[in-house]
């Protein structure tokens, strides 16, 4: 199966106060000659207490080894929202974006690339923040589809198709760790998330992100002993992508293109 440009939804999420990165956004798309809607995100100080409704600060607190803050509300609050959207609308998958996306020169090649092999992947990443012990599923031209035994991480720019943002929305509530880590525990949700390398983006929020809440003063981790929990589920999480991977036959990288 492959999809086309016309076949997927493009959502910018920005909150309506940040004109700036929405204008900076808005630039480099029209470069592109891509056609997108905006959406605007959930502002999780100024909806924190209903969100908290739909979240477990307990669970956050053992599975981050942090508490849970507004900003991390609104982001995980603000993507399934998109998803969503894509399911009320008529598009097979969506490309959805934060706004402190830096394109690279080769991002519409990376996007058609990932789009002409739609058949290997759930979700595809094409920035992260972290992405560890990468195993190569397929070779594509210039490019390197992969899965990850290790933490991947960052919500910036990802493709999904709508039939797999369908079967995983329901479950994804309540919210028990920021959107990247419970996306990371592909082998509960029992999806193909994958990343496009080398990565045609990056994200660069300018060292403060409004969205994801890194500019608040209160991001504080627990102290070491109160991490203790945090520490057991991220080695047990190598275990379980391990053996996710294994039984999917995903560990043997790909030698041959696609």
């Amino acid at each position: 199966m492959s999809l086309s440009r016309a076949d997927i939804g493009i959502w910018l999420i920005n909150l309506p106060r940040d004109t700036a990165r929405r204008e900076k956004m808005e630039t480099q798309l029209a470069a592109m000659g891509l056609a997108w809607q905006l959406f605007p995100a959930i502002d999780g100080r100024a909806r924190q207490a209903e969100l908290m409704q739909r979240a477990d600060a307990d669970a956050y607190a053992r599975s981050m080894g942090s508490p849970i803050l507004p900003g991390k509300l609104g982001v995980y609050a603000s993507h399934l929202a998109v998803w969503q959207a894509l399911l009320d609308s008529p598009y097979k998958a969506a490309l959805i974006l934060e706004d402190d996306v830096v394109f690279h020169a080769d991002f519409l090649s990376a996007l058609d690339t990932a789009l002409a092999a739609a058949d290997l992947w759930d979700l595809v990443r094409f920035n992260c923040i972290r992405a560890k012990l990468p195993v190569t599923q397929a070779r594509l031209g210039d490019y390197r589809l992969n899965a990850y035994v290790g933490p991947f991480t960052g919500n910036a720019a990802y493709l999904i198709h709508r039939d797999v943002a369908a079967r995983l929305l329901p479950g994804l509530w309540p919210q028990t760790r920021a959107l990247d880590h419970e996306l990371n525990r592909f082998f509960l949700h029992d999806y193909r998330q994958l990343g496009l390398e080398p990565w045609s983006s990056h994200p660069d929020d300018g060292g403060v992100s409004t969205i994801t809440g890194t500019g608040f003063a209160a991001v504080k981790k627990f102290k070491w002993y109160r991490r203790l929990p945090h520490y057991g589920l991220k080695a047990t999480n190598y275990l379980r992508r391990f053996g996710w991977l294994l039984r999917r036959g995903m560990l043997v990288p790909a030698r041959r293109a696609e």
